[in-house]
């Protein structure tokens, strides 16, 4: 299971465009509702998430995955779920991905340590010890991270061929016109 954290203040953009993509790519995924049920983003639209954090079954989880916006990204962090999701994922090498201001909360935490990553500019962390490529989308083992809003499709798809194959990802990214 994939599961999609959503905190007040989280881009849609950047959390539901990843969901679609990872369901058309027919990867099992669901969204938590970390600061409630119902979860209001970066701009204010009130999203239904699936579940709430005491429905996550961690023995079921392949990745976790934290979408950005600067309020969102620090609800996040803040949580004391989403650590002890990312010690779980850590400890059991299962895929981290985060978009935006979100790569943050893995490079506080040393994850990004001797690593490619991307980030929103001005949200490095780290710098001294993790490659910031620019790159749209990078994955570097089971660490995968986008550097915006603007980038949500190459970070999604880069997930589904790294969760599902290349095929898959190029069907999807197919099927949605992208260039």
């Amino acid at each position: 299971m994939i599961y999609v954290m959503l905190a007040d203040g989280f881009e849609i953009t950047e959390a539901l465009t990843t969901v679609d993509i990872l369901r058309r790519a027919k990867l099992p995924n669901l969204t938590v509702g970390v600061t409630g049920k119902t979860v209001t983003s970066s701009c204010k639209i009130k999203v239904e998430a699936d579940i709430t954090p005491d429905e996550v079954e961690l023995d079921t989880l392949d990745a976790v995955i934290l979408p950005g916006g600067l309020d969102g990204t620090r609800n996040l962090e803040a949580s004391d779920f989403v650590q002890s999701v990312l010690d779980f994922a850590c400890e059991n090498d299962k895929y981290m991905c985060a978009i935006c201001a979100a790569p943050s909360i893995l490079g506080h935490r040393g994850i990004l340590d001797g690593r490619n990553a991307t980030c929103y500019p001005g949200c490095e962390t780290n710098e001294d010890k993790v490659n910031y490529t620019g790159e749209p989308a990078v994955a570097d083992g089971k660490i995968i991270t986008g550097k915006g809003a603007g980038c949500t499709v190459h970070f999604g798809l880069l997930i589904a061929e790294k969760l599902a194959s290349k095929e898959i990802s190029d069907a999807v990214s197919s099927s949605m016109q992208c260039p």
